[in-house]
């Protein structure tokens, strides 16, 4: 039984049940959730049977391997896991204002299939557990405490990176609530993002779930027809299903719904795209973040200019929508939006980033 795949609140019941005091459950939950620590044997105030139940394996604390970090000249930190059975996946630590937002991943590669986005290439090998997605956020943590500026910590949670997070909303759900539990991180659930392609019933479904997360939609395309092309999820979910879906999803007050929108040169960037997805956003309590495509090998797409993409943000300005456009960050070390896949030592070989 691996300890991080249940809420931390349960805890002291689970050890309870092996006959152990229940409080020592919150000691525990603190020393992983606050001090990102693993092994009993250094949790100075846990007893010696509950450091048995782990050595014998009745319990656990076991997390994947962090494999290699790749540091990019702006700060940006691309990080490769190795999971016990063998799969690798990556997390992005990005910084921001003297604190970090980490990019999680929620699977280990992908279905969806979408053409400009490299993790699509690897296929999908299967789901992550709660405790891999959460032991992401654990070793950024601990590595966070060796990086400048010192002493900041992780403020902000992207479940952007590989794989779609709605296709497993069961480990996805428990991961945001120890998250976001005062005994477990602690995080305010609007500090905490879900991106998605547009898995409509799984969009109602997380709304069900009262999380409080903040909802990012990858729309990439103003008709049915081009997203059909650009990402295969549009044969299955229309245009107008994901906005019903997102009608319906609960918003609190000043909250918004983001839709991204990846910017592919000469396929989604003219002028009269822009005014189509004007009319068609409009109406919503939303804001686009506009994402230069970031180009990876083997890529059909290219970037657009500077000069497109600005013309693009004053089109969508008309219609009175908040349109940011979104930098690219660590794209030195392939850890930009769209680039992470697991063949990590060729990314540093191709690229010179530097692993540690």
């Amino acid at each position: 039984m691996n300890l991080l795949d249940h809420p931390p609140a349960t805890w002291g019941e689970i050890l309870s049940d092996k006959g152990q005091a229940a409080y020592r459950g919150r000691q525990m939950a603190h020393w992983v959730y606050q001090r990102f620590i693993t092994d009993p044997l250094k949790m100075s105030n846990i007893p010696a049977g509950i450091r048995d139940l782990v050595a014998t394996g009745t319990l656990s604390l076991d997390h994947p391997e962090l494999l290699s970090s790749a540091h990019s000249f702006d700060g940006t930190v691309k990080m490769a896991f190795r999971l016990l059975d063998g799969p690798v996946i990556e997390a992005v630590l990005i910084p921001r204002k003297g604190q970090w937002t980490l990019c999680l991943s929620t699977q280990a590669g992908c279905g969806i299939g979408c053409r400009f986005c490299r993790t699509a290439s690897m296929g999908l090998s299967r789901n992550l557990t709660t405790s891999e997605i959460l032991s992401q956020w654990l070793l950024a943590s601990r590595l966070v405490e060796t990086l400048p500026p010192g002493e900041s910590r992780i403020d902000h949670i992207v479940f952007m990176g590989m794989g779609e997070p709605l296709a497993n909303l069961e480990a996805l759900i428990p991961a945001i609530r120890s998250l976001t539990h005062p005994d477990g991180a602690g995080l305010s659930p609007r500090r905490i993002t879900v991106s998605t392609s547009g898995l409509v019933p799984r969009i109602d479904a997380l709304g069900e779930a009262n999380t409080g997360v903040r909802l990012a939609i990858s729309l990439c395309a103003p008709d049915d027809a081009l997203r059909r092309e650009i990402m295969p999820v549009g044969r299955i979910y229309s245009i107008e299903e994901i906005l019903s879906a997102c009608r319906r999803f609960p918003l609190r007050n000043r909250d918004r719904i983001t839709f991204e929108y990846v910017l592919l040169a000469g396929v989604n960037d003219s002028p009269a795209q822009a005014r189509t997805l004007g009319r068609l956003l409009a109406p919503f309590r939303s804001k686009v973040n506009l994402i230069p495509f970031n180009p990876f090998p083997g890529s059909p797409y290219h970037r657009p200019t500077e000069s497109s993409v600005a013309a693009f943000q004053e089109i969508l300005a008309g219609f009175h929508i908040t349109a940011t456009v979104r930098k690219s960050m660590g794209p030195d070390v392939l850890a930009a939006c769209g680039q992470l896949a697991r063949d990590t030592q060729d990314h540093l070989a191709l690229t010179g980033g530097s692993p540690t």
